[in-house]
């Protein structure tokens, strides 16, 4: 079967912009990344307010292992530039590399999330629960939100897949594809405020 048999009629070069619902889908999603961004900016703030209150609790200096953080930011990251693979061969009208590169960044987010939990497990033994102190909580509540929207992710672009893979690319699903790709950089650059915040601040700062 052809990679590009599942296309169609003469898709345009941007087929997530060839309809008006199809504009005002990726408009929309705009403002509710801008909406994200607020929710995101006051955990953030919450976090910087109660990160030195540890009580009797384990210290972030003393907690984090950047190596293992680095890892999985660089996994996330990684997945980032395979969802712009993605939207390129869907460009280029290209399902079967379209569908190739989403179920890579699946892999990766999922890869992601799996070195979180052991993180979050690690903490754990390591006496730094949800409600050990103002920290943890803070700590917790910020990444543990952002690892949601990770989960979020990898289930939405699933059944992105399975869509592309039983109806095609057309002006319908293109869209879809597109605003999950914002979505999943949104969540990315997040990821990398969350990295220098909490991790590189905890250890020098």
């Amino acid at each position: 079967m052809s990679a590009h048999t599942h296309v169609e009629g003469q898709l345009p070069h941007e087929p997530e912009k060839a309809t008006l619902e199809g504009r005002n889908k990726v408009l929309g999603f705009w403002l509710f990344l801008g909406g994200e961004t607020v929710l995101f900016g006051t955990l953030f703030a919450a976090y910087l307010s109660l990160r030195d209150q540890v009580l009797e609790g384990p210290t972030a200096n003393h907690l984090f292992d950047l190596m293992l953080v680095a890892i999985a930011t660089a996994i996330l990251l990684t997945s980032s530039l395979t969802s712009v693979f993605a939207i390129q061969a869907m460009h280029q009208k290209n399902v079967k590399s379209l569908i190739g590169w989403l179920i890579v960044t699946v892999v990766l987010g999922a890869s992601f999330l799996g070195l979180e939990i052991y993180e979050f497990y690690h903490y754990v033994h390591e006496g730094h629960g949800f409600t050990t102190s103002a920290f943890s909580s803070s700590f917790y509540t910020l990444v543990g939100f952002h690892g949601a929207h990770v989960l979020f992710g990898i289930v939405w672009i699933t059944l992105l897949i399975i869509q592309l893979s039983r109806k095609g690319l057309n002006v319908v699903t293109a869209p879809k594809v597109y605003v999950a790709g914002m979505y999943w950089h949104f969540i990315d650059v997040v990821w990398v405020f969350i990295f220098t915040v909490v991790y590189l601040m905890g250890k020098v700062v």
